[in-house]
């Protein structure tokens, strides 16, 4: 149940305004929920999510939350253990869920005359599920493969793990969404019913539905379904915050890998605040494609990487990072790679990108909208992925941002925080297997 990271950044592009009337509406058990009528099909997705991440995970529980996310397929009273995924698919739907660091969300995606399906299965295991002892033994063996498969046995996907570990020192980010290995293993299920209990209640979630529906008819049934399920007592904030950082910070992986490779990271404030939007624009000018500066410096020119790029990560419930990453080509010194990424970044610092380049920049961030603003699914993700961090509102706070920043902007905040004193940087030294020969 992982979500493709590539999509992330294409939903940040899609502008509220496209929408359909948007009816917001909020029940009084606290249960808000968002509709948005689009009737281009008979289909309609539903989505509903909670505010409950790896942020939000104990010391010597981590991973829980994404646990539980597994757990929520297993069963409650009224519908059995694996019924809940069988059922939406003999009606023509197709559901998923996925757990971040800062929330969790689950959907089904259904034609927009069997939507009803989705309100009765999401009330139902909001209040009832069961949480049976042998189903969460086998679901955490099954979570401790997925974790060895994608980080233990992967060698970038380790070094960015321990990068975290290292940026990191003092908020939960430090630790990994899956959670660490011995954490999973000592995952009971008292500790699961306790996290449900205290994080899924109606106060604490969002539902979305987008589609072919009529919004009158859709929150009736939402009342008549999740009304009569009580708020949960008030939740202790996560009061953690991250210290500022004062020096370099370096990790070193050795594991078995076909290349050197390198990622590095700095603190960044997340959105909405005004730093945000230039840190956005400077991380299309440095990775908006081939002929962005880390590509065409790197790979094109000196060809001593395979690829090169950065990300700016400001989508987050507490300030974050801002990426840098590369491969080395083969014969070549990944700390020429890593020169050359500080010296790609230093020209900015020294010299504003052209308008032309940043006017690019933002025509490929508005530009990316298009290949979503269609979809009923990722209408509805907007909207509550921009509600899990403050208010569905903010997304046209943000391609407004967006369209004033210019060069300097650029610059200003490359020299603030892409410095040496505020990086941690991640370095994976390839061991090659010795094979013996029979």
């Amino acid at each position: 149940m992982k979500k493709p990271a590539v999509f992330i950044f294409l939903l940040l592009l899609i502008p509220v305004s496209l929408f359909a009337q948007i009816d917001e509406y909020k029940l009084d058990n606290g249960l808000k929920v968002l509709l948005i009528e689009d009737h281009k099909a008979p289909l309609a997705t539903f989505q509903i999510w909670y505010r409950v991440g790896s942020r939000n995970e104990p010391f010597g529980k981590t991973g829980i939350s994404h646990l539980l996310e597994h757990m929520m397929f297993k069963g409650t009273p009224k519908y059995g253990t694996k019924e809940f995924s069988k059922i939406v698919q003999k009606n023509g739907g197709v559901d998923n869920a996925y757990t971040t660091k800062d929330y969790t969300m689950y959907y089904q995606t259904l034609a927009s005359d069997r939507i009803e399906l989705s309100i009765d299965l999401e009330a139902d295991r909001m209040r009832n599920l069961i949480l049976d002892p042998k189903e969460v033994i086998a679901e955490r063996s099954v979570v401790m493969e997925e974790r060895r498969m994608r980080y233990d046995d992967d060698p970038q996907n380790s070094v960015y793990e321990e990068l975290l570990a290292a940026a990191f020192k003092s908020h939960p980010y430090h630790w990994p969404v899956i959670g660490w290995m011995s954490d999973i293993a000592s995952i009971e299920r008292d500790d699961l019913y306790n996290h449900y209990k205290y994080y899924y209640s109606p106060d604490n979630a969002v539902i979305v539905v987008s589609g072919d529906i009529k919004a009158d008819e859709i929150i009736t049934k939402i009342r008549a379904a999740f009304g009569s399920i009580p708020a949960s007592p008030e939740r202790r904030p996560v009061a953690a915050k991250e210290d500022v950082q004062k020096g370099e910070r370096r990790v070193t992986l050795k594991k078995e890998a076909e290349l050197p490779y390198i990622i590095g990271a700095y603190h960044t404030p997340s959105f909405p605040d005004q730093d945000s939007y230039a840190l956005e624009v400077l991380g299309m000018v440095l990775s908006g494609g081939k002929s962005a500066r880390l590509y065409k410096s790197l790979v094109y020119e000196k060809k001593i990487a395979l690829y090169a790029g950065a990300d700016y990560s400001g989508l987050s419930k507490d300030p974050y990072l801002f990426y840098f990453s590369a491969a080395a080509s083969p014969g070549k010194d990944i700390k020429d790679v890593e020169n050359g990424i500080y010296a790609e970044i230093e020209k900015i610092k020294n010299a504003h990108p052209s308008e032309r380049e940043v006017q690019k920049a933002k025509n490929q961030i508005e530009a990316s909208f298009i290949m979503g603003q269609d979809s009923i699914y990722f209408q509805a993700e907007i909207l509550g992925m921009f509600e899990m961090i403050g208010d569905w509102r903010l997304k046209e706070k943000y391609l407004e941002g967006i369209r004033k920043i210019k060069p300097e902007d650029v610059s200003r905040v490359a020299k603030k925080y892409l410095i040496e004193e505020n990086r941690t940087v991640g370095i994976l030294i390839p061991l090659k297997t010795v094979r013996s020969v029979k």
